[in-house]
């Protein structure tokens, strides 16, 4: 009886071993996977569009909806929009390093955005919609600069769109995330649509797309 329970115990004593391996190895991973992305924020107008357009990104791993800059805690939509918080409609755009860049990625928003309008973008107008582009290290912040100064030499105007310090980023309420791909029926003044549909019809009849193509010609990324 002895015996067999030494060797009972023997056998826990591998299973707990092994199991902290395996603990071990999966954090590592986790890091290990963090340690392999980065992240940009930009403020674009309506972070469904600048969520739709990243993704399509080789590189883009994930875009997360949010808002940033103001001066309010955990806001909800209805604060930022009612526009007492001071935040941005705002995306945090994650990416592979080892794919594509930060000057990479401001180059193509700021070609995404009507960055000589600084009351909104498009349709959207008010202090939520403006853009900004939000900076976390000088490498960004000059990768930032230069990818607005190239974008005024190309308009031939002032670009109003301003490079600030990063903030907390405060991630959007769940609906919003992938509204642009979502299945969920809507009720808009429309009817009743998906999501995806009823993202398509704002996008269009705000005329984001055709504002951008006047702007930027075939430099313009993402319009349709």
């Amino acid at each position: 009886m002895t015996m067999q329970i030494r060797k009972f115990s023997h056998g826990s004593e591998i299973k707990a071993t092994l199991l902290a391996v395996l603990i071990g190895l999966a954090v590592w991973c986790q890091q290990a996977r963090a340690a392999e992305t980065d992240s940009i924020v930009v403020a674009g107008g309506c972070f469904w569009c600048v969520e739709a357009d990243f993704e399509k990104v080789a590189g883009v791993q994930e875009v997360i909806s949010g808002y940033t800059g103001g001066h309010t805690k955990n806001p909800t939509y209805d604060d930022v929009t009612g526009g007492d918080t001071g935040h941005y409609e705002a995306a945090k755009i994650i990416y592979d390093p080892a794919q594509v860049g930060p000057r990479r990625l401001y180059d193509l928003f700021f070609r995404s955005i009507d960055p000589l309008d600084a009351g909104g973008q498009f349709c959207d107008r008010g202090d939520s919609y403006r853009t900004a582009v939000f900076v976390s290290d000088p490498a960004k912040k000059k990768a930032a600069r230069a990818a607005k100064a190239e974008a005024e030499k190309e308009l031939g105007q002032e670009v109003v769109t301003p490079i600030l310090p990063r903030e907390t980023f405060y991630k959007a309420e769940d609906y919003h995330q992938d509204y642009y791909k979502g299945d969920d029926l809507v009720l808009r003044g429309f009817g009743l649509k998906t999501q995806a549909e009823a993202y398509e019809y704002y996008r269009d009849r705000c005329g984001r797309d055709e504002r951008v193509r006047e702007l930027w010609g075939d430099d313009a990324p993402f319009a349709g």
